[in-house]
């Protein structure tokens, strides 16, 4: 069996495919398919997105679809920038240019509490949808921390294990993180199979 997983990010698709590693299941990219369009986030949940970007892409591909959304919530700006963390500091941008604008927007706040959010959606051509979440508590640092991982990984602290995201290996990473809870809900619907 053929899975695609829906994303550019390389780096997303190398802590999903690493997770499934053991399984008996082909995880191919988006890599494999040029010709399909991107699919435009705009929904206003992160469960809206996952579901549209899984749905339109096993559509035009033909295969059962993984799509997830991010997002992370931080308590002192009201939840921001949530479901827009990807592009919180605008379209296109950086990662570094999200993370400083996050680090200016929290200048001289003392509750520097967040939360990760993902939710991932299974779709097949049929229409069938599968839905997990998972969710990472932590708080945002005011520098940059670590050389791993990708996004706001630098300055998202996780104080039960004392590290940033970017501290830690993928494996560590993956057995903690709100991704890695959404992955470890997936694989057991991925294992009955």
């Amino acid at each position: 069996m053929k899975i695609l997983i829906a994303t550019s990010n390389q780096s997303k698709l190398k802590e999903i495919q690493n997770y499934f590693a053991d399984l008996s299941i082909e995880f191919i990219s988006l890599k494999q398919f040029p010709e399909m369009p991107e699919v435009i986030e705009d929904a206003d949940t992160l469960k809206g997105n996952a579901i549209k970007k899984a749905v339109e892409t096993a559509e035009v591909t033909g295969f059962a679809t993984i799509s997830d959304d991010t997002g992370l919530e931080v308590e002192a700006l009201g939840g921001r920038p949530g479901v827009y963390s990807a592009r919180y500091a605008g379209e296109n941008v950086s990662y570094e240019a999200n993370n400083k604008k996050l680090l200016n927007n929290l200048a001289g706040v003392s509750n520097r509490k967040a939360v990760f959010k993902t939710v991932m959606a299974l779709v097949f051509p049929h229409g069938d949808i599968q839905m997990v979440t998972g969710e990472c508590q932590g708080e945002i640092l005011s520098k940059f921390k670590g050389n791993e991982g990708f996004g706001y990984d630098p300055i998202f602290f996780v104080p039960k294990l004392g590290k940033t995201f970017a501290e830690m290996s993928i494996a560590e990473k993956n057995e903690i993180s709100h991704r890695g809870q959404a992955l470890k809900k997936m694989k057991k619907i991925l294992g009955t199979m």
